[in-house]
């Protein structure tokens, strides 16, 4: 009798598993929060309702309200510290970690982080403004030493990862986040941000993916294929992937060229959907260049030819398979309320490293 009993009880377990609904589609988990991105001061509201429409892909939001000044100070952009917007991305799910940059006069940075008194007094205003609000870090992003030349160029990349190794110790000490924005390094530019040292003291290292043709320089793509390999292949070489957020344009240039082919003074500033309003306006069919996986349009302004290079989505796809190969699934965004929408569900899918990687 005991065999019949255990047979039927092991029967009635298997038809009550069998009967067990299927999970739904809806209760697979959401994508991990790689996205981060910058939120400009100068169209605050549009770009904090854009990051709340976003949340569960952002890991960080970084709100560009800080400047570094030339006597070492941090001085406040308009509507810096707002603690609404830091309250509602905190409760969004998203980290806080705002921006300080500087558009300091030829030289100045440079003298800044390569006096060490000068250089640790800098670094106690740093950490009295992430002090100041409930900021879970500080993203450094201090470009006006990329033109250091050759006679001061190792005392100033010495000084300079000095002075983000001794915020990042300092935030870390804090349980804080600590972000340093760099420029792209090749085997021609970007020499003066040291990668490795950065690699070891900050949390994410923010590689601008974007100006390989820039404002004041000859129209063509932002951006690349082939840049991108040979960018990430210098990085991952010196900065763990894990540690690296690569930076994707939201906007692009318009430039203006004479009949001779010379460019009229630098390129105009689009959003993605400020260059889209204007091809639609102008009637220019749209194109994607195969060469760099970037949108692209012309028009005619009087006697003036236009050239618009911008990024969106389809041109984002074509190039996260880079960073897959190289093992980078973070990325950044410059910046909220820039972007083509259908970039959001295109990062989602790009968010894991391919098999290769």
């Amino acid at each position: 009798m005991t065999r019949f009993r255990t047979a039927a009880l092991l029967a009635a377990a298997l038809a009550l598993l069998v009967a067990q609904p299927a999970v739904a589609a809806d209760d697979t988990p959401p994508p991990p929060r790689t996205v981060s991105a910058w939120l400009p001061y100068w169209d605050q509201e549009t770009a904090y309702q854009d990051a709340l429409r976003h949340a569960d892909q952002l890991h960080t939001v970084s709100p560009f309200w800080y400047e570094a000044k030339a006597d070492g100070t941090v001085a406040a952009h308009p509507g810096a510290g707002e603690r609404l917007i830091i309250d509602g991305l905190h409760r969004a799910g998203a980290k806080v970690v705002p921006t300080v940059m500087e558009t300091m006069p030829a030289g100045a940075l440079a003298a800044l982080v390569t006096d060490p008194d000068r250089r640790a007094a800098h670094a106690d205003a740093l950490l009295a403004t992430v002090a100041s609000r409930a900021y879970d870090g500080l993203d450094l992003d201090y470009e006006s030493i990329a033109t250091t030349g050759d006679a001061t160029y190792a005392a100033v990349r010495d000084g300079y990862a000095a002075l983000v190794g001794d915020v990042c110790a300092r935030l870390h000490a804090r349980d804080k986040t600590c972000v340093v924005t760099v420029m792209p390094k090749t085997a021609t530019s970007g020499r003066i941000w040291d990668y490795a040292a950065f690699g070891r003291s900050a949390d994410r290292v923010r590689i601008m993916g974007y100006n390989l043709h820039w404002a004041g320089g000859p129209p063509g793509p932002l951006a690349s294929t082939a840049w991108y390999d040979e960018v990430l292949r210098t990085a991952t070489a010196l900065v763990p992937a894990e540690r690296i957020e690569f930076a994707l344009p939201g906007y692009g240039w318009d430039w203006a060229i004479r009949a001779d082919g010379t460019s009229v003074g630098r390129a105009g500033h689009v959003t993605w959907k400020e260059a889209e309003a204007l091809r639609r306006a102008q009637g220019a069919p749209y194109r994607l260049d195969p060469m760099s996986s970037t949108p692209y349009f012309g028009y005619e302004d009087g006697e003036l030819t236009h050239q618009v290079w911008y990024q969106d989505a389809r041109g984002v796809t074509g190039h996260l398979p880079v960073l897959r190969r190289h093992g980078v699934v973070h990325t950044a965004l410059w910046a909220l309320g820039f972007e083509d929408p259908a970039l959001w569900p295109a990062l989602a899918q790009g968010a894991s490293p391919s098999p290769a990687a």
